[in-house]
């Protein structure tokens, strides 16, 4: 019961730290566009236009803080969602004793969980304002340290490291 009510209030922290920073990018304009899914590892995840390369549409976001704010905000609501749902996996499948759907689960998270830290860390690489890069790297590095469990997740100093986001977006 106590690793229920744990996991509760994990997924709660963080939905609305998606939450939070996709409604911010929203008040500014931009985040109109949401994202389909989360991005594979080794991309940026912003979406790209027809017709070009991903590495045509990361040189054309290269510098762009507006936009790399926005998909930041957008990445980070989808990745709050995820957790929320890899963490209520995980317990579903250790409290049902299948060691299959326990190995699936955590496969899964920690997909989800290096997917959003390498699109952290590829935004970092994008961006040209030095309170920005910082703020994804730092980000990319905390989400990087769960290893896959987000049960490790410290939802303060993620807090923390978000607001520094919002700060360095202007949304603050």
């Amino acid at each position: 019961m106590r690793r229920l009510l744990c996991a509760t209030a994990l997924s709660g922290a963080l939905f609305v730290l998606g939450a939070c920073s996709a409604d911010k990018a929203a008040e500014t304009g931009a985040g109109a566009t949401p994202a389909t899914s989360a991005p594979a590892p080794g991309t940026s995840g912003v979406p790209t236009p027809p017709g070009s390369s991903p590495a045509g549409g990361d040189v054309a976001l290269k510098g762009n803080t507006k936009a790399i704010c926005a998909q930041a905000a957008r990445t980070g609501a989808e990745a709050a969602q995820k957790f929320a749902q890899d963490l209520k996996l995980l317990i579903e499948a250790e409290t049902a004793q299948d060691p299959s759907a326990v190995a699936k689960a955590k496969a899964k998270t920690d997909r989800d969980v290096q997917n959003y830290s390498s699109a952290l860390g590829d935004m970092a690489k994008l961006a040209s304002e030095p309170e920005l890069k910082m703020a994804l790297t730092a980000m990319g590095k905390q989400v990087s340290t769960l290893q896959g469990d987000v049960r490790k997740l410290d939802a303060q100093k993620l807090a923390g490291l978000q607001e520094t986001l919002a700060t360095a977006c202007g949304t603050a």
